[in-house]
């Protein structure tokens, strides 16, 4: 038979498309754990995938790819979508799509099957680096081709034999090392909040609590002063944090296929890390690098999230993010608080705001008044002739 490789969650849709999609073709199943995924739930998921009918299962374990191709430079570039969203699905869809893309060459599939619905942003994702790094392999979606309802795959299920709880719960999360989204009939409006019980992590901690984030070169290597590689130390935060509840918000922006969409996450660790690396940067970078860093994240973000990842203008601004972070390097103090958290200060020896040249608003010990004065004139210099020429 026809060797298909199809991504594979374990959830309605996609076990719909291994179960169809066995009758026709010698179905490879793959599941590609960006961070969330237990031991238990990667053998459940093994289990059920199995029960579908499909030949092989394989759990791919991409947590450091992840954290190497994309996370370090959505951090590095402070990348927060609409000022609010740390792109924790979108970005993850990227490295899932090609791990699956990359499977499938090396076994000699032909086909890629996904349980993508035609109205949301994941089709365009996973099509296009499909599309664009195996041309030659054939592309198959089940769900968005017979614009299928939930009811119709349940009852195709049952008549096969394939008797699971589909029960939809009340609010779909999905959980990952940069974040987890979350969403329910509250998103499909724009006026009600999602209440606290939707969020995964509920508050364990009242109080507050100190931590300290370093840095190196961009790079959060230690926590409170234990030094792990970055994406163990997400994984860290991210407990510590989530037990004040930090990192909840519901993001609205633009889709791919261009409406509107709400939906809710919890980051607390993506939050953290984001807003310390940017209060460090703030005390080593020049003002022009800050003002450049901050259109050009603003362009990977949107790139990523549009599923422009292969594009090699990305690669070009990858160089530039990681040009920038060769001085942010140091110790980012933070108060975790519940619900929130706080920003102290930072101790660098890159620090620009130093002593030695003045303090702001109180003395200087660089120039005299004549060089100030100087200055200003000269500085106003445009704006003066611009006024006297068109009075």
């Amino acid at each position: 038979m026809k060797k298909l490789v199809i991504a594979y969650s374990g959830g309605l849709d996609t076990s719909y498309c291994a179960v169809s999609l066995s009758k026709e073709y010698e179905v490879h199943a793959v599941s590609v754990n960006t961070g969330g995924f237990t031991k238990e739930e990667i053998n459940q998921i093994e289990n059920n995938a199995y029960k579908m009918g499909v030949s092989t299962y394989k759990n791919i374990d991409a947590v450091a790819t992840f954290y190497q191709k994309v996370v370090k430079y959505l951090i590095f570039g402070n990348v927060l979508k609409n000022n609010t969203y740390p792109l924790s699905v979108s970005a993850e869809r990227i490295i899932q799509a090609i791990e699956i893309v990359e499977y499938a060459k090396s076994i000699g599939a032909k086909y890629i099957a996904h349980g993508s619905t035609g109205a949301g942003n994941d089709q365009v994702r996973f099509d296009m680096i499909f599309q664009t790094l195996a041309p030659g392999i054939n592309i198959i979606t089940p769900i968005r081709d017979q614009k299928l309802t939930r009811e119709e795959e349940i009852d195709y299920l049952k008549s096969e034999g394939i008797e699971m709880s589909w029960e939809k719960s009340k609010y779909s999360v999905n959980k990952g090392l940069w974040g987890t989204s979350v969403g329910g009939v509250e998103t499909l409006n724009s006026e009600k909040p999602l209440p606290s019980e939707a969020y995964p992590s509920q508050i364990q901690k009242n109080g507050e609590e100190k931590i300290t984030l370093t840095f190196k070169k961009g790079e959060l290597t230690a926590l409170n002063g234990e030094e792990n590689i970055p994406q163990i130390n997400i994984a860290i935060l991210n407990d510590i944090a989530s037990k004040f509840a930090i990192g909840r918000d519901i993001h609205v922006g633009d889709t791919i296929v261009g409406i509107k969409g709400r939906v809710g996450f919890e980051a607390a660790a993506a939050l953290i890390t984001v807003k310390a690396h940017h209060l460090l940067e703030k005390h080593t970078l020049t003002k022009w690098q800050l003002q450049h860093k901050e259109y050009l994240s603003s362009f990977y973000g949107m790139h990523l999230h549009e599923g422009q990842y292969l594009d090699p203008v990305m690669r070009d601004t990858e160089a530039f993010l990681q040009s920038s972070q060769n001085k942010v390097s140091g110790d980012v103090m933070v108060t975790l608080k519940p619900y929130h958290f706080s920003l102290d200060g930072i101790i660098s020896k890159h620090d620009l705001m130093s002593a030695k040249f003045g303090s702001y608003g109180e003395e200087n010990k660089a120039w005299t008044a004549e060089d100030a004065k100087g200055f200003i004139k000269i500085l106003g210099n445009q704006n003066k002739i611009y006024q006297q020429v068109n009075s």
